[in-house]
């Protein structure tokens, strides 16, 4: 695929600005890093999507157990919840700039509404999906209330709430980029709103394989080591 890349780029089918070559690409991104635009680009994203994420995953874990456990509260608020999760997350942008201002709280609240629903609906289904006879093993052992929830329900629904933790990170992820790329701020997103506007597309692209070996990272090094221990917990890897 690299070398089709190089190969295409070569025979000038399109203009440079359009299609740059691999080696312009290398270039861009090894000059981004040397003059530290792409790092502290990068440095500002991941802090705000890991302080996004963080409120996403306390919200969307404390809400979907509560839903998934009071009947009236899943009845009231599931079918909005769900209806939500169906809108595109960057749809939350000119609300959050008309209630926070051009501030990084209008980036954060767009991150949030990213990740949030789908963690929520993931506990709420993994909470509901515990089989009844653990209840009343914990039960009958002496478990109740928190305990029972804490020690019991919550470890058994850990399956489907990895998914929807996974799930909210990606949301959330696409969420910040963006709400960058629409508000004027330093981060990954704005240096693709850079390279657009200046038609340097080796920038867009150098970005955009940051971008992506981010979200391979985070997935291989985070949620892969927690899957691998819950699948072993479950006695399945």
């Amino acid at each position: 695929m690299i070398a089709t890349w190089e190969v295409a780029s070569r025979l000038e089918i399109w203009p440079s600005y359009l299609f740059p070559s691999v080696l312009d690409v290398l270039r861009t991104l090894a000059d981004g890093i040397s003059d530290k635009s792409f790092l502290i680009g990068t440095a500002i994203s991941l802090k705000r999507i890991l302080i996004g994420y963080a409120l996403s995953l306390v919200m969307g874990i404390l809400l979907g157990t509560a839903m998934g456990r009071v009947k009236a509260l899943r009845e009231s608020f599931g079918g909005l919840i769900l209806g939500l999760q169906t809108l595109p997350s960057i749809c939350w942008l000119p609300l959050a700039l008309l209630w926070f201002g051009l501030s990084e709280a209008a980036i954060l609240f767009v991150v949030v509404m990213g990740a949030v629903l789908s963690i929520t609906i993931a506990t709420q289904d993994g909470i509901r999906s515990v089989p009844p006879i653990l209840i009343r093993a914990g039960e009958n052992m002496g478990a109740k209330g928190f305990r029972l929830l804490v020690e019991v329900i919550l470890p058994a629904a850990l399956p489907s709430i990895m998914t929807g933790m996974k799930q909210g990170w990606s949301f959330a992820w696409r969420s910040l980029m963006a709400g960058e790329l629409l508000y004027v701020s330093v981060g990954l997103g704005h240096l693709l709103t850079v390279g657009r506007e200046l038609n340097d597309m080796s920038q867009v692209i150098a970005v955009m394989i940051v971008i992506v070996l981010i979200g391979l990272a985070v997935d291989r090094l985070v949620f892969a080591q927690i899957e691998g221990k819950v699948r072993e917990q479950w006695g399945l890897g």
